[in-house]
């Protein structure tokens, strides 16, 4: 007779965007059995989607890890100690970087899959390999943006956000909130713009979106022509006055090299370029310049599209010639908790290049569309040794068919993952790691203003199998090559007696003065604070020892945003109040709590102003008349690839039965398309692009544009080990096909050309 277990409740986030919601959920024999929104999360409120309800799929599936494994001659794998494999990956980390230097290694993703605890651990073996290479999927989409950011805003570490949900007038351009999300409980807010007939709601975007069906004007335009439509904007606002002189005059420099720019743009040419109605446009430029409170939010339809980076230049300009920046219902710069983003301007000549693309970091990343041939073509200097940490990148990163190449060829490719990924099936080595609910993490995208929250989640089920957790898997690797030593006596001893009441002084004196007497400790921090102060935190909380400096840090930065969130302290103790508080809120805390006005503190360059002229970026304006969007008979069709839909995730969803609907991840298309081709719901074509072919499934969609289809993201898995269940996008895509300046892929606008099966 078995007794009945019982039923614990519990509070956690979801992991499948940036939002993280706070989650509700009832938990019996190890497994989620109940999830709802957690209604004493500070940001999310109760508030989640249809996805975070499936969370099971992603903590139990038959792809799941559960102790080290080793790549053996023929293929298979074997099952290893976790004392072997640390220790063999470490001698051939060694011997690689002894023998080729730190260009021989590179570090792929850390922090993806909804992982962000470890990849503050997993970064500290880049300084162990005298390296540099860090390649993730912020890199893919987002740095183009972070390169404006820092041209704009003095560096590369500012960010901004929206104040979405307290605006008057929205754009959305390039982004489908409502199965994006992306901003606050997304549908929600969505529903209430729209019931509000004050407000008014925006949307461009070649499809007839979920977000565009509830806009009070949907703009549906011509795939690749955001830039030309975002600069006829610009040039109406320049040219009718509808800009906000007094804010210019107040807070930017660059204006008049600005306008001159902007007047020389044939307007009405650029409009018909789109395919939109040129007095639709000026009635929106008119509109949202006069709007009390305006703002702008963009996704990756302009930021995996033609003219990514000058994309990212124009949507900046939108809310920043209005005056609709540093105030409620604009778009503001927030705060970082966590220090995702650093500043690696390329006219600083410290950063250094890779070999072959000889591109440089931004903001500390480099784009995985010139991996394969860093590795391949780089010669003596070519990338050798690849540690993959929370990413799956033969599926995720463009041209499948150049990575498998890649990888095939690399001394050494270690795995550290969750998941039997695409990725690890080719791997040397395959390291388990904890699920996101087996272990301390936190949700590292913070970024919201003025109130910025942060989310610590606790460990909510026994670890499977033999796998460990992030920071011990790492700190383990560096104690074996011998960077760090395996104990710290001192420093063990004094952080055992020190305590929260004095701040933990004489814990960082000691720290402080190690560092001092051995300045190469200190790139690893995490790891030290982790074998020494980690040990006497409650819970098993030693992974989150890091976060004490930075909170510390914080508060030191933001003194008078954190008092104003309710904390208590002086300036040598609120960092360690909000540390303690961080541990023991279990749905969240509110960090700070800032002024409107403080978004100018926020600013890098000295003078907090910005710098609205950016040299580049004019270049590629001007070029724009040169550039030509006409199709090709060979390839006739442009594909959005990756799109958002109800029920696409990351790639540790790996059981396909988590999808309710749209199990085959199907081709849309417009009917009279698919009338050309004789071809109805359900039926099966090749797509085809200049680089590769598919087969798909038809879905007809009466959204879509002529000539303008689309996949989703988050397909082509190989449960099991067996054949690829939905299309597996990046057969179509090629590492060239990306914008010139960051290297960040076209995934929206690939042109392709559709077949009927020869039968």
């Amino acid at each position: 007779m078995t007794t009945a277990t019982a039923i614990k409740q519990d509070v956690t986030a979801c992991i499948l965007c940036s939002r993280n919601c706070g989650l509700s959920v009832e938990i019996e024999d190890n497994q989620f059995k109940k999830i709802k929104g957690d209604d004493d999360h500070p940001f999310s409120q109760g508030y989640i989607c249809q996805k975070a309800a499936r969370l099971q799929h992603y903590q139990q599936h038959a792809d799941r890890l559960t102790s080290p494994l080793k790549r053996q001659s023929d293929g298979s794998y074997q099952e290893i100690s976790w004392d072997q494999a640390i220790q063999e990956i470490a001698e051939q980390l060694v011997q690689i970087r002894n023998t080729h230097g730190g260009t021989a290694f590179a570090s792929v993703g850390g922090g993806g899959q909804g992982n962000h605890l470890g990849a503050a651990y997993g970064r500290q073996l880049l300084y162990a390999m005298k390296s540099f290479y860090a390649y993730n999927s912020l890199a893919q989409e987002k740095t183009g943006d972070f390169w404006v950011n820092g041209r704009l805003f003095g560096s590369q570490a500012c960010h901004t956000t929206e104040d979405v949900e307290y605006a008057d007038y929205v754009l959305f351009i390039g982004t489908n909130p409502f199965q994006a999300h992306g901003i606050p409980n997304a549908r929600d807010t969505l529903k209430h713009i729209k019931k509000d007939p004050n407000r008014t709601m925006v949307v461009f975007d070649p499809r007839v979106t979920e977000t565009a069906k509830q806009a009070d004007i949907h703009v549906q335009l011509k795939p690749g022509t955001d830039a030309y439509l975002m600069s006829a904007m610009i040039a109406i606002m320049l040219q009718e006055g509808l800009y906000d002189q007094q804010f210019i005059q107040q807070h930017t420099h660059g204006f008049d090299q600005v306008k001159q720019a902007f007047l020389a743009v044939p307007i009405d040419e650029y409009i018909q370029k789109a395919d939109v109605s040129v007095e639709l446009i000026y009635q929106i430029v008119r509109d949202f310049a006069l709007a009390q409170r305006a703002c702008v939010r963009i996704d990756l339809g302009i930021q995996h599209t033609l003219n990514t980076t000058l994309n990212g230049y124009l949507e900046k300009l939108l809310y920043l010639l209005t005056g609709n920046f540093g105030k409620q219902g604009g778009n503001n710069l927030h705060t970082m908790f966590i220090p995702i983003l650093t500043n690696t301007d390329e006219r600083n000549p410290k950063y250094r290049r890779t070999v072959y693309h000889k591109m440089f970091p931004i903001s500390g990343f480099f784009p995985p569309n010139i991996l394969p041939d860093e590795i391949l073509k780089a010669g003596e200097k070519r990338v050798r040794a690849v540690f993959v940490d929370s990413c799956n990148p033969l599926l995720t990163y463009p041209d499948t068919a150049a990575y498998e190449q890649a990888f095939q060829s690399l001394e050494l490719l270690v795995v550290v993952d969750v998941a039997m990924t695409e990725t690890a099936r080719m791997a040397h080595y395959v390291l388990p790691a904890h699920s996101q609910f087996e272990k301390w993490e936190f949700t590292g995208f913070n970024l919201e203003f003025p109130k910025n929250g942060f989310h610590l989640r606790h460990p909510l089920f026994k670890a499977q199998g033999n796998s460990l957790p992030e920071a011990e898997i790492y700190t383990r690797l560096l104690e074996a090559m011998q960077v760090i030593p395996k104990q710290f006596p001192i420093l063990s001893k004094i952080a055992k007696k020190d305590s929260a009441h004095t701040a933990y002084l004489a814990y960082f004196v000691a720290l402080g003065a190690n560092f001092a007497k051995n300045k190469k400790l200190i790139p690893y921090a995490a790891s030290i604070v982790y074998r020494t102060l980690g040990k006497t935190l409650p819970n098993d909380a030693a992974s989150t020892a890091l976060l004490l400096p930075l909170c510390m840090q914080y508060a030191a930065q933001h003194y008078k945003a954190v008092k104003q969130a309710g904390y208590e302290g002086n300036r040598l103790n609120l960092g360690v109040e909000l540390f303690q508080t961080i541990l023991q809120q279990r749905s969240g805390v509110v960090l700070s709590q800032h002024d409107y006005a403080d978004v100018w503190s926020l600013i890098a360059y000295k003078d907090k102003k910005i710098r609205l002229a950016i040299p580049e970026m004019f270049i590629e304006l001007a070029q724009l008349k040169q550039q030509s969007l006409t199709l090709t008979d060979a390839y006739p069709f442009i594909l959005l690839a990756g799109e958002r839909r109800s029920y696409n995730a990351n790639q540790i969803y790996r059981d396909p039965a988590w999808r309710k609907v749209d199990a085959e991840g199907r081709l849309r298309m417009n009917p009279d398309d698919a009338l050309s081709f004789g071809v109805e719901t359900g039926h099966v074509l090749q797509c085809i692009s200049e680089h590769g072919k598919i087969q798909v499934t038809v879905e007809l969609d009466e959204g879509m544009r002529k000539g303008v289809v689309s996949l989703p993201h988050g397909y082509g898995l190989r449960y099991r080990g067996g054949e690829p269940i939905g299309p597996q996008l990046n057969r179509l895509t090629s590492t060239q096909h990306c914008d010139p300046l960051s290297k960040t892929p076209y995934h929206k606008y690939v042109p392709v050309r559709l077949e009927r099966l020869s039968t």
